[in-house]
C-alpha cells in the first residue's frame, strides 16, 4: 500500500476528515473530529491506527510487521510498517477496525449526525 492508497481509502469512510494539525508531514485522518489514523506522507513506511488491546497484542505476535504504537498509546494504538508482505486487504481491514472502533465510542448525537450524512 502507498500512501495515496492509504489516504483514499481512509477518505472512502463515511465523515472522515483529514489534516496536518501537528507538523506538515504528519497527516492524520478523523471521523467526527476522532484520530482513527495517522501517517507520514514525506516517508510512508508504516501508518498508526487504533487497535483493541486483546487484538493489538495477538497481530503483535503474528506479525513482524505490527508493532505497538509509535507515539501513541502503546495499549490502544498499532504501527503497521507498509513494506512488509502483508496484504491491502488485511491492512484495510484494520484500517476499518481502527475506524469503527472511534465510531463505537463517538457520542449519540454525534453517531446519529454521522448516520445522517451521505
Amino acid at each position: 500500500m502507498n500512501i495515496e492508497d492509504f489516504r483514499l481509502y481512509c477518505l472512502s469512510k463515511k465523515g472522515v476528515t483529514e489534516e496536518l494539525p501537528f507538523d506538515d508531514n504528519t497527516l492524520v485522518f478523523k471521523v467526527m473530529g476522532k484520530i482513527f489514523a495517522i501517517a507520514d506522507i514525506e516517508d510512508f513506511e508504516s501508518f498508526n491506527v487504533k487497535c483493541d488491546p486483546k487484538i493489538a497484542v495477538e497481530l503483535r505476535e503474528k506479525h513482524l510487521e505490527v508493532t505497538p504504537g509509535y507515539h501513541m498509546n502503546k495499549k490502544h494504538w498499532n504501527t503497521v510498517n507498509t513494506h512488509g508482505s502483508i496484504p491491502d486487504a488485511l491492512l484495510q481491514q484494520w484500517i476499518d477496525h481502527s475506524y469503527d472502533l472511534v465510531v463505537a465510542k463517538l457520542s449519540h448525537k454525534d453517531r446519529n449526525l454521522l448516520s445522517s450524512l451521505d
